[in-house]
């Protein structure tokens, strides 16, 4: 979602959101505390702190004129999302960015062999929606339990869950890992890794950022650590 505020507000193109998971008014709740770097617990029980008034006031200002659309209709099958995204399109101009949370929840447009077979089918779709529009497409996607077993718990392709398609269609796949998920005496807390499982265009590798958990935000990382370790 920080890519998706990114897109909209810094670059000003329209960005759709098909949010299957998450209701559209707690995604925007989320977003003002990004944005406006607000407490989300504060922002929640509406007990903000003077200093953050200013903030909110120009957090809403800056949403406001983005062109940001939650589409919270749930189970959407690839037939409907590709229409609406064509109708948005066609509304607002070339789309910057789509963003679907999560795959899992899509429903295939005709019952498959098995749920990996429905979801390959939902794959390749998005690929070609992505092609059709010249907009890239970012598809969260649950990962399978097995990594919960693992001494190593950062996620690894294999570990996506339902459907090898998926690693096959995308052109990018990028695996967020915070240490302190797992272990709570860590020392990385308050950090994350963006691991790069595959890139087609270039390198794989690891990249830090800041995580500030109490605004829901990703950040560039600061720190004394190498930015980058990659192939």
């Amino acid at each position: 979602i920080n890519i998706g505020e990114h897109v909209a507000i810094e670059s000003g193109l329209p960005v759709a959101v098909f949010s299957m998971e998450m209701g559209g008014t707690q995604l925007a709740m989320r977003m003002l505390g990004s944005v406006g770097r607000l407490d989300q617990h504060r922002l929640r029980t509406g007990r903000l702190a003077d200093e953050d008034w200013p903030r909110l006031t120009h957090a809403i200002q800056k949403m406001n004129d983005a062109q940001l659309y939650i589409d919270e209709t749930p189970a959407l099958n690839s037939i409907e999302l590709r229409a609406r995204s064509r109708r948005l399109s066609r509304q607002c101009g070339k789309l910057g960015l789509i963003i679907i949370d999560y795959l899992q929840l899509m429903s295939a447009n005709s019952s498959g062999e098995n749920r990996a077979t429905e979801i390959s089918e939902i794959s390749r779709s998005l690929k070609s929606l992505a092609k059709e529009l010249n907009c890239p497409v970012i598809a969260l996607s649950q990962l399978n339990r097995a990594l919960e077993q693992r001494p190593n718990k950062r996620p690894v392709m294999s570990d996506l869950r339902e459907s090898g398609a998926i690693e096959q269609d995308a052109d990018v796949i990028l695996f967020i890992y915070r240490d302190e998920v797992y272990n709570p005496d860590s020392p990385d807390k308050g950090t994350a890794e963006i691991i790069i499982g595959k890139q087609r265009n270039g390198p794989i590798g690891s990249v830090r950022l800041t995580f500030l958990g109490q605004y829901t935000k990703f950040d560039n990382y600061t720190g004394g650590a190498a930015l980058y370790q990659g192939d």
